[in-house]
Formats: structure tokens, sequence, C-alpha cells
């Protein structure tokens, strides 16, 4: 299925390019971007917990495993697993609590999705790193790439912080003060500028 681009995309690239000539030109170079959503927010955290400090193809491994074993991967089905059925599909044992942690926010509604329309940026983000395993980079890359929000800027992503630094600061890289200062010339659209800058520094499109 083709993925459709948020109804703010062009919007923002054109207001980012005329304000911006190296957004303009990383745009101009990059035509076929299109932001991705992986679909149902808990499907999409418990994979970001299922792919903590471990490489792409051991994560795909071990969800297809943890999947399969769930049948269904559901808050309901996954706070009814025993953890030891959890553990043998590869998950440590701390990434077994994290994701029975994270299936007791959904189901007891300390983490409701149906909620996270009317609630701004900031207060998502405290609703998700309160639960086990999830921290301020995950809760932030759930904004953009789930709820394809328009104006995140994760100032702790080594992509982004590599991308400034060789785009506009001569290679250095930026502190975590500089960096947020030099969003602000990116405002209102700083989630399209963030993914720019990642395409520059890898033309696979990022998915998570």
């Amino acid at each position: 299925m083709k993925l459709r681009a948020p109804a703010y995309w062009q919007t923002a690239c054109t207001e980012l390019a005329a304000s911006d000539p190296v957004m303009a030109a990383l745009i101009a170079r990059y035509p076929d971007c299109v932001l991705g959503n992986r679909g149902d927010p808990f499907q999409t955290l418990a994979r970001a917990i299922v792919g903590q400090q471990i490489s792409v193809k051991a994560a795909d491994s071990i969800w297809a495993r943890f999947a399969s074993l769930a049948g269904a991967v559901t808050p309901e089905r996954i706070a009814a697993l025993d953890p030891g059925q959890l553990a043998a599909c590869g998950l440590s044992r701390r990434k077994v609590e994290y994701l029975v942690d994270l299936a007791g926010h959904f189901v007891d509604e300390r983490v409701e999705p149906a909620r996270w329309k009317r609630m701004d940026d900031e207060a998502v983000i405290a609703e998700l790193v309160d639960v086990r395993g999830i921290g301020r980079w995950t809760a932030e890359m759930f904004l953009i790439f789930n709820l394809r929000r328009p104006d995140v800027w994760p100032v702790d992503d080594i992509g982004l912080q590599k991308a400034v630094a060789l785009h506009y600061l001569g290679g250095d890289r930026p502190t975590p003060t500089i960096l947020r200062r030099h969003g602000e010339r990116h405002a209102p659209w700083r989630t399209v500028a963030t993914w720019y800058l990642w395409r520059s520094l890898d033309p696979v499109v990022v998915q998570y």
C-alpha cells in the first residue's frame, strides 16, 4: 500500500524551502519523501522496546517469534502471557518487564491513544515516558512516525546532530542548546526539516 504524506507536508516543504537554502536543496534532492506510519500505537511502541540496543535483523527475528507466540499483539494478550514464554522468544528479562509494563499501561488506560488528539506534544511525551523502557527519544520518534506531529525536533538524535553539523556548522557537532536554538528556524515544521536532514545522511527512507 502506497503511503500518503501528511496533509501539512507540501505546505511545510514550500515554507522551509523559501526560508532556508539548505532545506530548499534537500527538498529538491528527495522529491519522493513520505513520512511513514506503522499504524497501531501499541505495536509501534512494543516494536521500539524489542528493538532497543540490537540490530534491525535481530529485532525482526525476535519480533517474529514474539508475534507468533502472542497470536495477536494486543495489550490484553501480552498482559496475559507468562513472562517465561516471552523470554523464550529471545527477549531479555528487562525487555520482558518493559513489555508487560507497556501492556499494563494500555489495559488500565494510563496510556490512552484516544486522548492524544486533544493533547500537545509534551503532554503525550510525559504520558509515554511513564512507561518503563520508553525514554524521551523513543517518545519523540513515536510522535514523528505514528502520530505524525509536524513540529518535533529530537535534539538527542545522533543522526539529526550529524546532519546539522554537516550542513550548518562546518562539521562541528552541536550541543543540545545550540541544536535546540538552531531548530527554532524551522518551526513550525521541525518534523519535516528533521526528515530531510536524516535523508541527507542516508538515502534510504527512514521507517520507525
